[in-house]
């Protein structure tokens, strides 16, 4: 298996734990009140594009062509990292309630 591989399927699985945390505050947010529940679906609204935007960064790594996922991957770090930092944010709202 290739670097490029190796990291891609590390991204995959963090993708799935994140869709599958996100799967289970949106439960949650159905169960609550109108006022709360606005909170929460801006919150999951947001951590959603982040979501979509990592996912479409490692769609462009999956794709590049010979050394350029070299580079390809500093633009994937980023979009992780802007996605980490938005899920740690939801995480830290959604256990509070």
């Amino acid at each position: 298996m290739s670097n490029r591989d190796e990291y891609v399927e590390k991204m995959k699985t963090q993708l799935d734990q994140w869709n599958a945390e996100i799967a289970k505050w949106e439960g949650k947010a159905q169960g609550v009140q109108a006022e709360a529940r606005a909170e929460y679906d801006k919150r999951l609204e947001a951590l959603k594009q982040q979501r979509e935007q990592a996912m479409y960064q490692m769609k462009l790594l999956q794709a590049a062509a010979g050394e350029a996922w070299v580079e390809m991957m500093r633009g994937t770090d980023e979009a992780w990292a802007r996605m980490r930092e938005a899920f740690d944010k939801a995480s830290s709202h959604f256990r509070a309630k």
